[in-house]
């Protein structure tokens, strides 16, 4: 096996030029890339400047007008790419997400090696290129790439920051993430998991630049932001589409009506939370950080009001711990799960299914399909500790 793994590693850089190389094939004359976040970045980031973040919105699509969701600091940050020709844009940021793709599985496959108490050596890092040629046509990286997303470049930053040795380092990269996106603010629950108290107050203090930063700029647009618009999911999009994998977008695709935070989601989030404290307790006695990370991201996943499907990146790390920690079938199995749901694209399938984004009802085949991202990600959080145990009662053994 280890043998017939060497010999395939050895064209990994080809198998990664072959499926760049298909990949740029599909997407044709860059002039006609859509990528319609990446618009909405580029096109209204620079109303910062003026105080009209939030008043003026992206009117190009048949859906609804597009507006700019994220808080302001996320618009300064944006302005250099807004400088810059819209065809010149689209470049820079698919070359920008593809690096930060190899990124993603770099830091993975670095702290598999560290767990497996090997260097990370040529081997390793041909397995970064081959896991990268792979992960490109995975559900979740097609459409961040399609539309331009700012997840695999948010993801990459994110991860690396939660797993760096310097306290502050990895405290002030994830409150620049949470400042960009909020989101990644699930993040500081690895830093109390893990005992990183000063992470997580370097977290904090990161986060509060950001704010600071932004009311500097638009005190007007902040204010607007953190206290009027704040938590208005249906300003983000329609909850009830297929797209949404999250808790909430599940159940009320479910029910037929947006479940908001009524009983049924939060009974649903009390289940993910125990369930994440389990495999994050677990994750920690093993000392298997990549699965302490994993398990923060599900839950962060399941419990946001809006998970679009190109959120779930954090598969893909997942998907390489199955791989490479402890060969017990129980891990294979959960990999080859989430290869197949990811790698199939259902949701695509579901998409075209629903007669509008906006319509919640539907038949109960497509309602149980539509829970195909949350349900396998409340059954990885579920059997991370039994696996987790079998992988330490195995290193006991030897």
């Amino acid at each position: 096996m280890v043998e017939l793994e060497n010999r395939v590693l050895r064209f990994a850089p080809l198998v990664l030029c072959l499926s760049l190389g298909s990949y740029a094939w599909t997407l044709g004359n860059p002039a006609d890339w859509g990528m319609i976040d990446l618009k909405v970045y580029w096109s209204l980031a620079p109303n910062v400047l003026t105080d009209r973040l939030y008043d003026i919105n992206l009117p190009f699509t048949a859906d609804f007008p597009l507006p700019f969701t994220y808080p302001p600091f996320a618009a300064l940050v944006f302005l250099p790419l807004s400088a810059l020709p819209w065809l010149a844009a689209r470049i820079v940021w698919q070359v920008l997400s593809l690096v930060c793709l190899w990124w993603l599985v770099r830091t993975a496959l670095k702290l598999l090696a560290a767990g497996a108490g090997e260097p990370y050596d040529l081997r390793w890092s041909r397995r970064a290129l081959l896991w990268t040629a792979i992960a490109l046509w995975c559900e979740p990286v097609r459409k961040t790439l399609d539309f331009g997303q700012i997840n695999l470049v948010l993801v990459a930053g994110v991860f690396a920051a939660m797993v760096a040795t310097r306290q502050s380092v990895a405290g002030l990269g994830v409150g620049a993430g949470a400042g960009l996106k909020l989101t990644p603010g699930i993040s500081v629950l690895y830093f109390l998991a893990t005992r990183r108290f000063t992470a997580a107050a370097w977290s904090a203090a990161g986060f509060a630049i950001t704010v600071a930063l932004g009311f500097l700029v638009s005190a007007s647009d902040s204010w607007r932001y953190w206290f009027e618009l704040l938590g208005a999911a249906d300003r983000v999009g329609p909850v009830g589409s297929a797209i949404n994998q999250s808790l909430r977008g599940a159940l009320s695709r479910s029910l037929g009506f947006d479940v908001q935070a009524s009983w049924p989601w939060l009974l649903a989030v009390a289940v993910s939370g125990v369930l994440t404290w389990l495999a994050l307790r677990a994750a920690v006695r093993a000392g298997d950080e990549l699965a302490a990370v994993v398990a923060v991201q599900l839950f962060g996943l399941l419990v946001s009001p809006i998970s679009w499907s190109h959120h779930w990146l954090w598969i893909i790390p997942l998907v390489l711990w199955t791989a490479y920690g402890a060969r017990r079938p129980g891990r294979i199995a959960l990999g080859v799960a989430w290869v197949v749901v990811t790698g199939s694209d259902v949701i695509t399938f579901l998409i075209h299914q629903q007669p509008s984004i906006w319509e919640i009802p539907r038949p109960w085949p497509l309602a149980a399909l539509g829970w195909v991202y949350p349900a396998l990600g409340m059954l990885t959080l579920a059997v991370m500790p039994r696996l987790l145990h079998a992988a330490q009662r195995s290193e006991v053994a030897l």
